[in-house]
């Protein structure tokens, strides 16, 4: 069993439990619920972007605790003052140490996108999203059915989220070409053995269709790789790790995009 599966196996008991504390009525109930959602392609493919979609995350399987006690008040609200084009924030307690409430804190200090970062599989997670006040959602193509990544990114159109789709190889692609999204995320890091390969990433993004957003992840810690990766038409760069284990990670990210600019 390979960590998504164990993910999904934990993430449906998960999922069940929260079903019968939290029901949809008193989701629904959230001051964000009915706001309008801020458009993450809007921002991405604006003039001057720095494409960077920071992420708040603690730890992760892989590395372990990255920065346990970071503050979600504070971190999110440097990264957009560093000149992040949106936020990403991690909501799975169990693998990746989120707070309950971190997403619900960065929302409540920025007006930008937040990507809710978590292992959706039902629609139940996509209603938390929208109250919590995320703008988008993620699909993982590794971890649900290509009916699933469908019927999930219909519904999440229902709550005007933006969806964005990763995929990890050509397989994924191809099986997900009727699914109603809005980006598709090209993971650098292979899942089964954590190995990060950029130009993986470059070669599956040449069979994408030209007009979709494209968006880089993992393992991205260098300005330049980001400049070549926007030549080969990504438009998106999301960065977690890098910043996340420096002790000031909105520094980190400031120096980040001032050096990519630089590049630029």
């Amino acid at each position: 069993m390979n960590i998504l599966d164990k993910i999904a196996q934990h993430k449906r008991k998960e999922v069940a439990e929260r079903k019968s504390l939290y029901p949809i009525q008193l989701l629904e109930k959230s001051i964000y619920f009915d706001s309008p959602t801020v458009k993450m392609t809007d921002y991405l493919t604006r003039k001057n972007a720095s494409g960077i979609i920071a992420e708040f995350k603690r730890q992760s399987p892989s590395k372990g605790a990255i920065n346990p006690y970071a503050n979600p008040e504070e971190v999110p609200l440097q990264y957009m003052q560093a000149g992040a084009s949106a936020l990403s924030v991690l909501t799975d307690n169990h693998f990746f140490g989120a707070k309950n409430h971190d997403l619900e804190t960065a929302r409540k200090f920025n007006y930008c996108p937040i990507l809710r970062k978590d292992f959706m599989l039902d629609e139940y997670q996509i209603v938390e999203a929208k109250a919590m006040g995320a703008d988008c959602i993620l699909l993982i193509a590794k971890m649900i059915s290509p009916a699933e990544v469908k019927h999930l990114a219909d519904f999440a159109k229902s709550l005007d989220l933006q969806v964005l789709l990763e995929i990890h190889n050509e397989n994924e692609i191809k099986a997900n070409e009727d699914a109603s999204v809005d980006l598709i995320g090209i993971n650098n890091r292979n899942l089964d053995t954590f190995e990060v390969s950029i130009e993986h990433s470059i070669r599956l993004a040449e069979l994408l269709p030209k007009e979709l957003i494209k968006i880089a992840e993992s393992g991205i810690n260098d300005p330049n790789t980001v400049n070549l990766l926007k030549k080969e038409g990504f438009d998106g760069f999301l960065i977690g790790e890098y910043f996340m284990k420096n002790s000031n990670p909105g520094e980190k990210c400031q120096q980040f995009i001032k050096a990519l600019n630089h590049v630029n």
